[in-house]
C-alpha cells in the first residue's frame, strides 16, 4: 500500500476494517483474523506487523461480529451479585488488574435486579445478552440467588466464583474466604471479652448458611453450645436492621451480636443506635473489613478476607483455566485476619 493510501485510509471517517490492517501490514486479512483470534499461532514478527499497523489506522477488533464468526469471543464475562456492596468492587479491581497484566478484556455488568425489600431476583435479560456475546469465561463475584437461570452462560466455558460458592455450579471454581476460620476468630474475640450470649445474624444464601454453621461450630467448641442462636438476615443494611430488630425485642438481649457481613452490620448499628445501646451494652462484629468498617463514626470490628487476594486468585483461575490447565483446584481457600476496632466495645 503505497503511503498516499495509508493516509486516506487513517483519513477517513469510515471505521478501520480488518481488510485496511492487511492491506497495511501486507498480509492476509485471514492471517490479521488469527492475530486476534489465536495469537499463539503467529510468529512474533508478523504479529508485530499486523499490531503496529492496527495501532497506526486506531483498529479495535469487532468483538460481537468476531463471537458470531467463531462461536466465542476474546473477553471475559463478570457478573456482580451486588454493585452497592464495595467488597465486589475490591475483587473486580483485583482481578482487572490482573487480567489487564494477561493482556486479557473483561466486560462487566451486574446479575441482580434492584432489590424490594430484601427480595434478590437474577436479571435474566442480562444474562441472556452476555451469554449471546459467548464470553471466553466467565467471573462472578458473590452469590447469586439462582444459578440454574444462568443456563448456557455456565456451560462450555470456565467458570470462577469469586466471594461465594460455586454450588450448582458443577464445573465452576471457587475462591473466597475460610469461613470456618474467621467465625472461629469472631467468637474467640467475643468470648475473650466475657461474651456467652453471641447471636449471629445470617443463614440465607449458601455463604449465609456457611458461616452460620461455622459460627455454630464455633460457639461450641467454646462449650456455648446451649447459646447458639441463628437470626435469618441477608447481607444487606435493611436485612440486618430487621434481624437486630427481633433480637432485640426479646426478653432476654443478647451481650453480642455478630453480623453476616459490614453492609449487614451497619443495620445493626442503626437498631442499636435507635435504642441509644453502645458497643459496651452489645458487642457488635462484621465479616467483609471493608472501608465502611475504617469509617471513624462506624469503626466496625470485622474480619478481613483479603478480598484484592480472591480477586486476584479468581482472574488467575480463569486464566489458567483458558489455557487449558486441568489440574486446578475446585476450590481455594483464603485465610483471614481480625481487625479489632470499637463496636465490639471493652467486654463484660
Amino acid at each position: 500500500m503505497s503511503e498516499h493510501q495509508r493516509t486516506a485510509v487513517r483519513n477517513s471517517a469510515k471505521r478501520p476494517t480488518i481488510r485496511d490492517v492487511a492491506a497495511v501490514a501486507g498480509v492476509s486479512k485471514s492471517l490479521v483474523s488469527l492475530v486476534y483470534s489465536d495469537p499463539e499461532k503467529v510468529s512474533e514478527a508478523r504479529k508485530s506487523r499486523v499490531l503496529a499497523a492496527a495501532e497506526e489506522l486506531g483498529f479495535r477488533p469487532n468483538l460481537l461480529a468476531r463471537s458470531l464468526a467463531t462461536n466465542m469471543s476474546d473477553f471475559i464475562g463478570i457478573l456482580v451479585a451486588d454493585p452497592v456492596n464495595p467488597v465486589f468492587a475490591e475483587i473486580i479491581d483485583a482481578a482487572s488488574l490482573e487480567f489487564d497484566r494477561a493482556g486479557r478484556r473483561g466486560l462487566m455488568t451486574t446479575a441482580v435486579l434492584p432489590q424490594s425489600g430484601t427480595v434478590r431476583r437474577l436479571n435474566e435479560g442480562t444474562i441472556a445478552t452476555l451469554s449471546d456475546l459467548r464470553p471466553r469465561s466467565v467471573l462472578i463475584a458473590g452469590s447469586l440467588p439462582d444459578v440454574a437461570s444462568l443456563g448456557s452462560l455456565a456451560e462450555d466455558r470456565p467458570v470462577v466464583v469469586a466471594s461465594g460458592l460455586s454450588e450448582g455450579l458443577p464445573n465452576a471454581g471457587s475462591v473466597r474466604t475460610d469461613d470456618r476460620k474467621g467465625l472461629a476468630l469472631l467468637v474467640e474475640h467475643l468470648t475473650s471479652l466475657g461474651h456467652s450470649d453471641i447471636v449471629h445474624l445470617g443463614g440465607l444464601t449458601a455463604v449465609g448458611r456457611s458461616r452460620a454453621d461455622a459460627y455454630e461450630e464455633a460457639m461450641t467448641k467454646h462449650g456455648l453450645g446451649s447459646h447458639v442462636h441463628v437470626q435469618d438476615s441477608d447481607f444487606t443494611e435493611l436485612g440486618g436492621y430487621m434481624a437486630a430488630t427481633s433480637v432485640l425485642a426479646r426478653a432476654t438481649r443478647p451481650t453480642a451480636i455478630i453480623a453476616s457481613n459490614d453492609l449487614a452490620a451497619l443495620g445493626v448499628q442503626r437498631a442499636l443506635d435507635e435504642r441509644g445501646l453502645t458497643p459496651d451494652d452489645v458487642a457488635l462484629t462484621g465479616y467483609d473489613n471493608s472501608f465502611l468498617a475504617s469509617i471513624a463514626g462506624v469503626s466496625l470490628t470485622s474480619v478481613d478476607p483479603h478480598n484484592a487476594v480472591i480477586g486476584r486468585e479468581a482472574a488467575r483461575w480463569l486464566i489458567e483455566a483458558e489455557a487449558g490447565k486441568d489440574s486446578l483446584p475446585s476450590e481455594l481457600l483464603v485465610e483471614p485476619r481480625l481487625v479489632v476496632r470499637r463496636s465490639s466495645g471493652k467486654g463484660i
